[in-house]
């Protein structure tokens, strides 16, 4: 190829799921990511948001990702999403419960709420300790599902290490995670399928067409520029954090200290009261043992006076 072209950037991304030219294969993608959560296949989708090549060139800050509907009326929604920050898991659960919430219109009730699924593929990773794919319904403590209301997909793709590909859904993992190092000329034995090679047919274009490249491109660096922006956010709001926290163990060090040298005081005057007390003590018996004295010398004298007489 001309040039080489990364699939998870996003203007690619919907031109290869998003296009209604070839719905074919957003079914395959569907049918491959929710293979164990659909009832029955996708067989027929309607792209609610297509991909509009004159509409995403001129707007860099275009929401590129794809929402569809099946004939049973069936919610989908798929997202490529380049960075990872704190906040994404709950722009996750949003953006589903928002599709959600959008299929009831004047005259409808809750029963004619359809299954919902937004299936997230991440170019990083949310739970280091979690598989590269999870789903997310609504259930309790014991799994119990409450309703019928879909779910969250997430594909981690970091995580993603397929020593061979069995399944159509390793298929298209392996695609976005390594579809930029890809040659039209000589694809591995994983991407000879009719799906793939479509898929390659329109990664080609962004690389032949100079047009599409430049669009291609541009989008690529724009959101190469907002995740630099956002490491850097996440960078300074580490840096804060920890000095904020410096600062804290060392007010706390210090209110410690004083602590130790207000009870260091404390036990120092005790101390000192103590010693007043022994001190006060010592001469009270001392005089008391002067009166005693006293009153002995007292009486010796009056018994050599009375021997007198």
């Amino acid at each position: 190829m001309k040039h080489q072209i990364d699939p998870k950037v996003d203007c690619v991304f919907k031109a290869i799921l998003g296009d209604e030219d070839h719905t074919h294969l957003l079914i395959h993608f569907l049918n491959a990511i929710l293979l164990d959560e659909l009832k029955s296949p996708v067989v027929w989708v309607e792209i609610l948001n297509p991909y509009n090549e004159k509409e995403t060139r001129q707007d860099k800050l275009s929401i590129v990702d794809v929402k569809a509907r099946d004939k049973e009326g069936n919610m989908f929604q798929v997202e490529i999403q380049m960075s990872v920050y704190p906040s994404l898991p709950d722009r996750m659960g949003y953006v589903w419960a928002t599709l959600v919430s959008k299929q009831l219109k004047k005259g409808k009730n809750y029963a004619d709420l359809k299954p919902t699924y937004s299936i997230w593929i991440v170019n990083g990773n949310l739970d280091k300790d979690e598989p590269y794919l999870n789903s997310y319904r609504l259930c309790n403590a014991q799994g119990k599902v409450l309703g019928n209301l879909g779910s969250v997909w997430v594909c981690e793709l970091p995580k993603f290490h397929p020593k061979q590909v069995k399944t159509e859904k390793d298929r298209w993992m392996k695609l976005f995670k390594e579809g930029e190092k890809l040659d039209d000329i000589d694809l591995p034995d994983w991407m000879n399928t009719p799906e793939m090679r479509q898929t390659m047919d329109i990664i080609k274009q962004f690389s032949e067409q100079e047009q599409r490249y430049e669009h291609y491109r541009a989008r690529r660096d724009y959101l190469l520029e907002q995740s630099t922006i956002q490491t850097n956010l996440q960078t300074l709001q580490r840096n804060l954090a920890m000095e904020t926290r410096r600062k804290l163990q060392a007010l706390k060090d210090v209110e410690q200290e004083r602590k130790q040298k207000e009870a260091a005081l404390k036990n120092e005057q005790a101390a000192l009261r103590e010693k007043e007390a022994e001190r006060q003590a010592r001469e009270e018996a001392l005089q008391r043992e002067a009166a005693a004295l006293a009153e002995l010398a007292r009486l010796k004298a009056q018994m050599e006076q009375a021997a007198e007489k």
